[in-house]
């Protein structure tokens, strides 16, 4: 294998007047995208509030990111393998019908009357399980659904359709769990439903290396990969460390009780707002692309997120509170579409599910794993020094990865990656 990333042939242009939108199974791909987002945010306004209620203790919000981790490490990789060796279509779907299991189960837990918190963790264990194996699949799609032209604005539509949709799932779960929370799990698992018949009306994509062996090494062979390839290195580990310590998502209930005395309307109004700046952060990079920079801006994003968290840590004003998310999820926002552009442009697509899957476990681990870090940090030295200190964290990250990763800080222009070279040795 070699490390090479940047090609010397001129990049490929699309027609004139293209657009991912005119691509059919694209567009049935996004209405997959928005109503898993919209079943899911929906689902983790009302989760969050019911476990918090229960003993309004914040290492509980904790273990529920905990549960929703555990799973990855364990299935991630396989999974990885079964998106290069079987249709990625059918994968997807079959993870779509255990997010539907699991928003009857918690339909059925939260009609039983006062529910201890165990249920809450089960039931987030298998949301774990559902995205291990769908993600690689689900993540590997893009690239083969437009032509690869067109790939870094697909994926800033792609993002616009989930932010649109992650800014409309909290605010109407907090508002339906007003009604009840039975109304939020009844009204993901029919949009869970239309998500699956979405993913089975997918047409075109790739099927999958099926001459592929299930052996160790095909598993493995993501890893070594991204080992061996700095750029994907640094994008991949940086976003682990960023995120794990400056995550405020799984405090959002701590705040919104005790804090900002807001209520669950405005816990679902605070989840919303970093997706309301990822949206127009997204929509903004669909007409104004970054061009040159692309590694320096992706650190720079990184250490501009920290200091949005430290603001919103310090913050004792709910529209404060909701600008300085909105901030993080903007500058995040950039640095999820240059990670999910550089990925597929440096990756050999016979192996794209299986590099997906070893990002998928470093996103989840800086999210779920995340999620509990921040419970317990919060439940040592109280939530508002957690999130204080996990913002000066990130911002240290930003900086320690510009000095380790020069390859990433170096890249410039996004249409020069090409994908490496790999041998018959992996």
């Amino acid at each position: 294998m070699t490390d090479s990333v940047r090609g010397s042939r001129a990049p490929r242009q699309s027609a004139p007047g293209d657009s991912p939108l005119r691509h059919a199974d694209f567009v049935v791909f996004l209405i997959v995208l928005v109503t898993t987002a919209l079943a899911i945010e929906m689902s983790f306004v009302a989760i969050g509030w019911q476990v918090y209620a229960i003993r309004g203790n914040p290492l509980d919000l904790g273990f529920v990111g905990l549960a929703m981790f555990l799973p990855l490490p364990l299935l991630a990789l396989p999974a990885g393998h079964l998106a290069d060796r079987f249709p990625r279509r059918t994968v997807l779907a079959v993870s779509i019908v255990i997010d539907i299991a699991v928003a009857v189960g918690l339909l059925i837990v939260s009609r039983s009357g006062s529910p201890p918190v165990w249920p809450f963790l089960v039931l987030a264990a298998c949301t774990g399980v559902a995205s291990a194996v769908g993600s690689p699949a689900s993540r590997a799609l893009t690239p083969s659904l437009v032509p690869e032209a067109l790939l870094v604005r697909a994926f800033a539509m792609r993002s616009v359709a989930f932010q649109a949709s992650a800014i409309a799932g909290p605010a109407l779960g907090g508002l339906l769990f007003v009604i009840g929370p039975d109304v939020v799990y009844s009204s993901a698992a029919v949009l869970s439903v239309v998500s699956l018949l979405g993913a089975l009306a997918l047409r075109s994509g790739r099927d999958g290396a099926r001459a592929s062996t299930p052996d160790l090494a095909s598993v493995l062979e993501g890893v070594r990969l991204i080992r061996r390839t700095p750029v994907l290195l640094g994008a991949i580990s940086l976003d682990l460390f960023a995120v794990l310590f400056g995550g405020a998502v799984a405090l959002l209930p701590v705040f919104a009780s005790d804090v900002l005395e807001v209520g669950p309307a405005g816990l679902g109004i605070l989840r919303a707002a970093p997706a309301v700046g990822a949206l127009l952060s997204a929509v903004a990079l669909t007409r104004w692309p970054v061009r040159r920079r692309a590694g320096r801006t992706l650190l720079t994003v990184v250490a501009l997120y920290g200091t949005s968290i430290v603001v919103f840590g310090l913050s004792e004003a709910m529209w404060l509170s909701f600008l300085a998310l909105a901030i993080g999820g903007a500058t995040d926002m950039v640095s999820v579409v240059l990670r999910q552009t550089i990925l597929p442009l440096v990756t050999p697509d016979a192996v794209r599910g299986r590099v997906n899957a070893v990002e998928m476990v470093f996103i989840s681990a800086s999210n779920e794993l995340g999620a509990f870090e921040s419970g317990v940090a919060a439940a040592l030295v109280g939530a508002v020094p957690a999130v204080v200190l996990g913002g000066l964290a990130t911002i240290a990250v930003a900086a320690i990865w510009w000095r380790r990763f020069p390859a990433l800080r170096s890249v410039d222009r996004l249409d020069e990656l090409r994908p490496v070279t790999v041998t018959a040795a992996g």
